[in-house]
């Protein structure tokens, strides 16, 4: 890329009001968060701002807007699959939203401990890492009385 072809970063765009928002968008704030999704959003620029939309469309809009799942039942499975792919990043922001659909911190280790016969040790310790990094930035402890 010549230096000619540099454009530098413009300011982000503000979020638009929730009556603008789309069914993609208004459901991951539901699971997520406005904190959460306000951030991924402003710190979008011209380079990823079409992922951000990609994900509120797809992932957000025709996946998690589907029938058949309750949003804690859909929160475990997502929790599972990104424990098993090691994406610690996205898994603590998944622990957040299972959080938010009602999954307690116990069903969340019993999903984490699922995931090392299928997905290996590896990734089932690496998730339980994240896991207690995650509680602690939001101050969670495990209670093995409580439930």
């Amino acid at each position: 890329m010549a230096d000619a072809d540099f454009v530098p970063a413009a300011a982000p765009a503000a979020a638009p009001d929730s009556a603008a928002r789309s069914p993609g968008e208004q459901r991951r704030r539901q699971v997520m968060g406005d904190v959460f999704v306000d951030r991924a959003l402003a710190l979008a620029d011209d380079f990823s701002r079409p992922l951000q939309a990609h994900v509120n469309d797809h992932a957000w809009g025709s996946t998690w807007l589907r029938e058949g799942l309750e949003l804690k039942q859909r929160s475990l499975c997502t929790v599972a699959m990104l424990a098993a792919l090691g994406r610690s990043q996205e898994l603590k922001g998944h622990l957040r939203g299972a959080v938010n659909n009602g999954a307690t911190l116990r069903e969340l280790r019993e999903v984490l401990l699922h995931v090392a016969p299928y997905a290996g040790a590896p990734a089932a310790i690496e998730a339980f890492r994240a896991a207690k990094e995650w509680m602690a930035d939001n101050g969670l402890q495990f209670d093995e009385q409580a439930d």
